[in-house]
């Protein structure tokens, strides 16, 4: 009984103690967790957010300001993202709180307006190609909890737009924007409706002004938190052309240090600086104290069309391109550089006239110095790259001609919220908050090419490759700032800023060669018009798009994603959502344009061999001095690598010779193949049988050695030679400009392959030393194929194609002319 009791306590113990481990599991699963427990980053946004002088609420309404300040634009406003119960009639559409209107609308500053799109059919094909449902995906939420800004106000909505998207990205209704075209909607219950027909411009401040910086000094107006914001001007006369104008104290505000351990800009010495010489353009507003707070800077001589440097020709300009662009960039701290190439020219500057347009490709590099940034790629310095659109105008202040720059950006989510979109140059460069001329060295390349830059009216049917291709940017722009629903557009290596912004130049040319190919009027009008200038223009753009295609796709491989996305915007689309590729292999089917610095290169020097004039406008942390950091040039893959004692980056030079070589060869390149091996074996074979080195003999194995042989000459030699000979040792022929100093090289290459042969006999053959050493018809016959090889690679710039001559040549001789047998192979066989 004693027994029964005891094993009943036991039991009833064992279920206790089951039952405390199961309560307890139980506590810590459903009990509220803290917020802690997941670490969330703040990001550089939310750091400068709380500065009250980056608040638009900072800045009064109604401003009334002197001449020597001008607004921006005539429509200047806040975007504000209306809330889900306003969005239910599935329209794209915002709230736009108006900051500056023209005078026939002023009565409409201060107000909040409804803004939409006008009611064209080609901008509502456009709203629909971009609308997508939002819901973030794990990946989205990890990248925001790492410090990324994405649009979280519009997580779990439907069909957003593009100005939904461009008034959710941020977490606060801080979006400033200018417009265009704007057309006045009046309803009958008195909602006043914004149309327009473009997309709205990021933008920078309200008002302008060109003064030149005197000195630091405190205010006898207000109790300042740091006397060296506080700066004396003098603002430009324009009746004596000089900065004899009105003075007066503004604020260039301190920006606070945020996660880079830097702040994005500083106001510390920037009197002295040696790119204001010219003057200063300062946007922003008044503050409640009416003291006229800087939000953007931008040095006046940067857009000034006086060039530093004038190069002319080809060769010197793509030596400046590759080389001279970016030499001694630490030392060109503080400094602005230009130089207008032209390709012949007697006076360059009288091409440049008020309304001419360029293509502009943007490139920044790094930020290094005792508090630089961390490499993302080891030796690499990947920096950013995007396209945008410069125009000839005529400055208001000056009178001069100027450039006025807007960015079309790709950009994927970042800590900054750097909106992905149309920015002016104030907005995206000179931006005191997230604006990078402070801390990066940036390059510019304005790209005048008439063929691009000019319309096309064929009888009444226009064509705009400009304007297509601004609105392949917009669609792509539009698709990374909701990350096609995802809520996030990644870096991947083939999903990026220069491969997207890249993309959408493959689909503009993939669009106007639609179109083209739809009209047989326009085709009619090039037929009847052989001579007109118009018709030589477009032959122009058509030899131009035929490069560019093969530039953006250089082993002749068509991406899936880009031709899908390609085939829908020009007109094809299914409705689907648009099929993305983030895998390697797709990267390097567009190789060319993985890297930011690769791509801004080699475009430009396309550019330039059709016959564009190319102007550089080069800053290198401009504006105050910060002494902690120092620029830092962009790079390839492994730039930073560098021979000792040069400028040299070879990891650079060998991977873009190996992957240029690797383009899949077309019919013609086969046909230089077998033009080669033709006249090969009509020099060869008689000098080979009349020395009696080649003779008729089959060497007869069993298939298995046959097919061993056959195989292992394709690895090598054929293969493993040519990449060494040919491809490492020589310039791809795409990247030839002197042909002559590709000879001397060639000549070189062709003395190491013969000489070689005999050091490779004696070294690693023993069994072919008598073949390789001591007969001369063979280094002859040797070096007649390595000739033959490098003339093929001159003309078909492809490995496959030298390695299948190669490959032939040795088979033909080991099996059927003696080879084998001259090796004592079947020998060691037996």
């Amino acid at each position: 009984m004693a027994w029964r009791v005891s094993k009943n306590r036991k039991f009833r113990y064992r279920v206790f103690l089951l039952l405390v481990v199961v309560s307890a599991i139980a506590i810590f699963l459903l009990h509220p967790q803290k917020q802690q427990a997941i670490y969330t980053k703040e990001s550089n946004y939310a750091i400068h957010a709380r500065q009250s002088f980056n608040q638009p609420q900072y800045y009064p309404i109604e401003q009334t300001l002197p001449s020597h300040y001008q607004p921006i634009t005539n429509w200047v406003g806040r975007l504000i993202l209306p809330n889900m119960e306003q969005m239910r009639s599935g329209a794209d559409w915002v709230w736009l709180e108006v900051q500056h209107a023209p005078p026939e609308a002023k009565n409409l500053i201060g107000k909040v307006v409804r803004l939409e799109w006008k009611h064209t059919q080609q901008l509502q094909s456009y709203v629909r190609r971009v609308t997508r449902d939002v819901n973030f995906t794990p990946a989205t939420r990890d990248s925001a909890r790492a410090g990324n800004i994405h649009p979280s106000r519009l997580d779990g909505r439907l069909r957003v737009g593009a100005l939904q998207s461009l008034a959710g990205f941020r977490p606060n209704n801080d979006v400033i924007v200018t417009l265009d075209n704007v057309e006045i909607i009046e309803q009958d219950d008195s909602q006043i409706t914004l149309q327009i027909e473009q997309e709205p411009v990021l933008a920078t401040g309200r008002f302008y002004g060109l003064v030149k910086i005197l000195k630091a000094e405190i205010p006898t107006k207000a109790k300042v938190p740091k006397s060296s914001e506080f700066f004396r001007v003098r603002h430009y006369n324009p009746a004596s052309g000089d900065f004899d104008g009105a003075e007066e104290i503004i604020r260039i505000p301190q920006q606070a240090i945020d996660t880079r351990n830097i702040p994005p800009s500083t106001p510390y010495q920037i009197e002295d600086s040696t790119a204001g010489k010219a003057g200063w353009y300062i946007y922003g507003a008044k503050d409640a104290s009416d003291v006229f707070v800087v939000q953007a800077l931008a040095p006046r001589s940067l857009f000034q069309l006086q060039p530093d440097n004038i190069i002319s020709g080809t060769k010197a300009g793509i030596n400046y391109i590759k080389y001279e662009n970016w030499q001694n960039t630490e030392a060109n701290k503080g400094k602005i550089r230009k130089a207008l190439i032209v390709p012949q020219t007697t006076q360059p500057l009288s091409e440049w006239h008020e309304g001419d347009k360029a293509i502009v490709l943007h490139i920044f590099g790094g930020i290094g110095g005792k508090k630089g940034e961390a490499l993302s790629i080891p030796s690499t310095i990947t920096g950013h790259f995007a396209f945008g659109l410069a125009e000839v105008v005529r400055d208001h202040f000056t009178n001069e001609l100027q450039f006025a720059i807007q960015y079309h950006q790709i950009y994927a989510h970042n800590p900054d919220g750097i909106i992905s979109g149309t920015h002016s140059w104030a907005n995206y460069m000179g931006n005191l908050q997230w604006g990078w001329l402070a801390i990066r060295p940036v390059t510019d390349i304005l790209i005048k090419f008439n063929p691009v830059t000019q319309d096309y009216n064929f009888d009444g049917i226009k064509l705009s490759p400009l304007q297509e291709f601004i609105h392949q940017l917009q669609i792509m722009m539009a698709r990374y700032r909701i990350g096609d629903g995802t809520g996030s557009a990644l870096v991947t290596p083939a999903i990026s800023c220069v491969q997207d912004s890249n993309q959408a130049l493959y689909a503009a040319i993939k669009a106007i060669r639609q179109q083209v190919h739809s009209t047989p009027a326009i085709q009619q009008w090039l037929t009847t018009h052989p001579e007109d200038s118009q018709t030589l223009r477009f032959q122009q753009l058509v030899s131009l798009g035929s490069f560019l295609e093969k530039e953006l796709l250089p082993l002749g491989i068509v991406r899936a994603d880009w031709e899908s996305n390609a085939t829908a915007v020009a007109g094809i689309d299914d409705g689907k959502q648009p099929f993305r590729d983030p895998s390697i292999w797709a990267g390097l089917t567009s190789w060319r344009s993985t890297t930011p610095r690769q791509a801004h290169d080699e475009l430009a020097a396309l550019f330039l061999k059709h016959g564009a004039k190319l102007w550089f406008l080069q800053s290198n942390q401009v504006g105050g001095w910060n002494p902690d950091i120092i620029p830092v040039a962009p790079t390839a893959f492994f730039g930073q690598i560098k021979i000792f004692f040069t400028q040299v980056s070879p990891m650079p030079i060998i991977l873009n010779r190996v992957l240029a070589s690797l383009a899949i060869p077309e019919v013609r390149d086969w046909l230089v193949v077998g033009a080669t091996l033709l006249v090969y074996g009509a020099i060869a074979l008689p000098l080979g049988f009349s020395s009696g080195f080649l003779q008729l003999n089959f060497w007869s194995e069993s298939w298995i050695k046959l097919f061993s042989v056959t195989l292992g000459g394709l690895i090598f030699p054929a293969l493993s030679e040519e990449l060494v000979f040919r491809v490492l040792l020589l310039p791809h022929p795409t990247e030839v400009v002197n042909w002559g100093n590709w000879t001397l090289w060639a000549v070189f290459s062709l003395l190491l392959f013969i000489l070689y042969h005999p050091l490779n006999g004696k070294i690693f053959s023993r069994f072919g030393l008598p073949t390789a050493s001591n007969q001369p018809i063979f280094l002859t016959l040797a070096g007649l194929l390595g000739l033959g090889c490098t003339v093929a690679y001159a003309l078909t710039g492809s490995l496959w194609a030298i390695t299948t001559i190669h490959w032939i040549v040795v088979v033909v001789w080991l099996l059927f002319l003696g080879g084998m047998h001259r090796l004592h192979l079947h020998k060691v066989n037996h």
